[in-house]
């Protein structure tokens, strides 16, 4: 049985509950630590958000030419400049940029667009060529390189099923829905392996939830109660999760989560106006939350897709494209806008929009602004996207 196998026996966590035999608690503990109190919260949309109606060219007419059913009215757009401007159910988002707290990156995606969700998002989290097919992922292999041996919660993946952006040779991440509900055994340890790697590997995960268990409990019991309600949302719920990790101090570098439902080639006016507000109540609510406990200027926020959307619409929607823009929320980023406006005129052979700049330059930024690492230790090579801190 190889690894991966092994990662599906035991997925870390399931529903928040371990799914592991009891015997593979026999492995040592060791303490957790970290360097430095700055995190990322990745928040993904997944199924391919569409960014024209998320950020939309709103001066631009051909937006409107191309887009007769699913085009937002002229006069719904909030918070314009420079052309561009929010849904109207973004309201939070677009306050949060109006104080200098968000940064818009237009025209992001990567060379050789892949149109399948499920190709597109491994690209992502591999933040390997298109070409390419990565065994681990950039944040398990940056966490790899963080940590001079494994550490149990350098990651956090609110999700029921394991990340592949957080893969990576050691466990360093724990995936769970509820850290109230992740289940230790209190048993003795034994600290010595066996002669088969790959048990020892499994018992290396097992002891991990151990750790991981009583750091989360840590951090729930030190944390005081938000002073921010959250939303009554799975996202949101999320969203608190790991504001309450952070403000008991669990000190994890990376939190991950997603939402899905932006797959939206019919009823897109709609749909994708519920699900951009799902997004904005949780995260504005997080946002307050992180700034009220003085803790925004240690946490950056990233809210990203696999892909963006087709320019032209279906009548009743919009089928799958490339390029979309990303969003940067705290971590004292600049809150600027960068890249140019999309380009409706100059489209590719399939109608779609050329990407302007790399997600993985952006990935570059974050790993060199938020913890002083060199990407290319992990395989990135892209420079890193000025203006973004």
């Amino acid at each position: 049985m190889n690894r991966r196998n092994f990662f599906k026996l035991t997925g870390t966590c399931t529903g928040g509950l371990l799914m592991v035999p009891d015997f593979l608690y026999n492995y040592a503990l060791q303490n957790i630590s970290g360097n430095g109190n700055n995190c990322i919260v990745f928040i993904q949309l997944s199924g391919g958000n569409d960014g024209l109606n998320t950020y939309i060219p709103y001066q631009n007419e051909l937006y409107y030419k191309l887009r007769p059913s699913v085009g937002v009215n002229k006069n719904d757009i909030i918070a314009g400049t420079n052309g561009m401007g929010f849904h109207p159910k973004l309201r939070g988002l677009a306050d949060i940029q109006q104080k200098g707290d968000l940064t818009v990156i237009q025209n992001v995606g990567y060379p050789e667009p892949n149109r399948s969700h499920f190709r597109s998002q491994e690209i992502w989290q591999t933040a390997t060529a298109s070409s390419a097919y990565g065994q681990d992922g950039w944040l398990g292999r940056f966490l790899d390189h963080h940590y001079k041996e494994h550490h149990p919660v350098g990651g956090i993946n609110f999700d029921n099923i394991d990340n592949l952006a957080l893969k990576g040779t050691n466990p360093n991440a724990l995936t769970l829905q509820n850290p109230t509900r992740l289940k230790t055994y209190g048993k003795p340890v034994n600290t010595k392996l066996s002669d088969n790697p790959q048990l020892d590997f499994v018992r290396k995960i097992a002891g991990s939830v151990v750790d991981g268990a009583d750091a989360l409990e840590a951090a729930l019991n030190k944390a005081m109660p938000s002073a921010i309600p959250y939303p009554k949302t799975k996202l949101a719920k999320n969203l608190a999760w790991m504001g309450q990790l952070i403000r008991g101090g669990l000190n994890s570098k990376i939190y991950y989560t997603s939402l899905s439902g932006f797959d939206t080639h019919g009823n897109q006016k709609s749909e994708h106006a519920n699900r951009l507000e799902d997004v904005n109540d949780a995260v504005y609510a997080f946002y307050n939350d992180m700034k009220t406990a003085n803790k925004l200027q240690d946490v950056t926020i990233v809210i990203f897709s696999e892909f963006g959307r087709r320019v032209q619409d279906n009548g009743n929607g919009t089928d799958h494209g490339t390029a979309a823009p990303m969003f940067i929320i705290g971590g004292k980023n600049n809150g600027k806008i960068i890249g140019t406006n999309p380009d409706l005129l100059n489209l590719d052979s399939n109608g779609d929009l050329h990407y302007k700049i790399d997600f993985r330059s952006v990935y570059a930024s974050l790993l060199k602004d938020k913890f002083s690492f060199d990407a290319t230790k992990i395989g990135i090579t892209n420079a890193a996207l000025k203006g973004v801190f």
